[in-house]
């Protein structure tokens, strides 16, 4: 049966990294149909909104959707419910994706490009699992007030609301276990139980869901915490997962142990594992149609579409001992590149990977 693939390019490098993807795809001569479609600013032009309802209806159809980068700062004076970035929190809330998956991993020919020493993330390879559908991104009531009694009265008050329901945590909980069993074994719950309601609760559901795995050695972790310890032991963590707020943090924080947010990409899923995946760097407008972006992590999160939403894993299996192959010969995009190894552009990568398919 043809699945079918939603191609969502967006802006700024977003087309370059994301036809690099679509021809490894094809390469692959699988039984798959790609439709592209605006969306971000790209869409915002040419129908006056970031998430028209022509691609977000082609988004729905789609067993995947590769999506490449959104935002560009001409944009920053819209109305919020018109700029870019919008369009990523529409996709995730029409689709039901709550569960963010980073994989941050080092690549021994990258070790030198890690911001931290050779010796401390050797070896990388970490897990997080961000739920990505609530928390205080979505909470509500949210916005601007003026108070009317206490000390800061008839000044204007900004709120959000941070909360989580049950069933949220425990499908989110779910994933991080499932992923630890299929890995090392251990999973870390991060949170701020000791001063947030809504973390104390979390960490109550977590230890719950966690009798149904006792292959899996849970740990808690606060996340100022967690955060320290990323740049001062990452190959302590296995598995970890966290909310909303916490995990949009960490996981920015271990992409720069890998060397560059250039190789990382991402995975957000529902509960039938339809997915939408994405690198995990932003749309660099100073760059685009420049021929320098890094399309690799736009290649690895096809990767992730092949294993999780094709079901395909030896597929996924050849386009990363690819990747591998072309940073063993030693080419790197600019954001990688250092002495003793050639400076390719994005068309270059593309090719030396497909290649190494071949």
């Amino acid at each position: 049966m043809t699945k079918k693939i939603a191609i969502l390019p967006g802006d700024g490098i977003g087309p370059e990294i994301t036809e690099q993807a679509a021809r490894v795809l094809q390469a692959l001569k699988l039984d798959i149909d790609m439709t592209t479609a605006p969306v971000g600013g790209a869409a915002y032009e040419q129908h006056g909104h970031p998430l028209p309802d022509s691609t977000l209806e082609l988004a729905k159809n789609a067993d995947a959707i590769l999506f490449g980068a959104v935002g560009d700062w001409k944009y920053d004076s819209l109305p919020r419910e018109l700029r870019p970035e919008q369009a990523i929190l529409g996709l995730r809330k029409a689709l039901g994706l709550f569960a963010n998956l980073r994989p941050a991993i080092l690549y021994p020919q990258l070790a030198n490009a890690s911001s931290l020493k050779p010796e401390i993330v050797a070896g990388l390879d970490i897990l997080i699992i961000r739920e990505l559908t609530g928390d205080i991104y979505f909470g509500q009531p949210r916005g601007v007030r003026e108070l009317p009694d206490g000390p800061f009265k008839g000044e204007r008050q900004g709120f959000d609301t941070m909360h989580y329901a049950e069933s949220e945590i425990r499908r989110i909980a779910h994933v991080g276990f499932q992923a630890a069993a299929k890995r090392q074994g251990r999973l870390c719950s991060v949170d701020k139980a000791n001063v947030l309601e809504t973390s104390q609760f979390w960490r109550d559901i977590v230890i719950d869901v966690a009798r149904e795995y006792p292959e899996v050695e849970l740990s808690h972790m606060y996340v100022d915490n967690a955060a320290m310890q990323l740049v001062r032991a990452p190959k302590a963590f296995d598995v970890i997962v966290t909310g909303n707020l916490f995990g949009d943090i960490l996981s920015d924080e271990a992409a720069m142990l890998t060397g560059s947010i250039g190789m990382l990409p991402s995975a957000s899923l529902n509960a039938s594992n339809q997915g939408l995946y994405e690198p995990s760097h932003g749309s660099a407008p100073d760059i685009a149609g420049q021929n320098i972006a890094n399309p690799l992590a736009t290649i690895l999160s096809a990767a992730m579409l092949l294993r999780y939403s094709l079901n395909l894993p030896d597929e996924a299996d050849r386009v990363e001992r690819a990747v591998q192959k072309v940073l063993e010969q030693g080419l790197r995009t600019a954001d990688i590149h250092e002495e003793g190894t050639r400076k390719v552009g994005t068309r270059e990568m593309g090719d030396a990977v497909l290649q190494a398919l071949a």
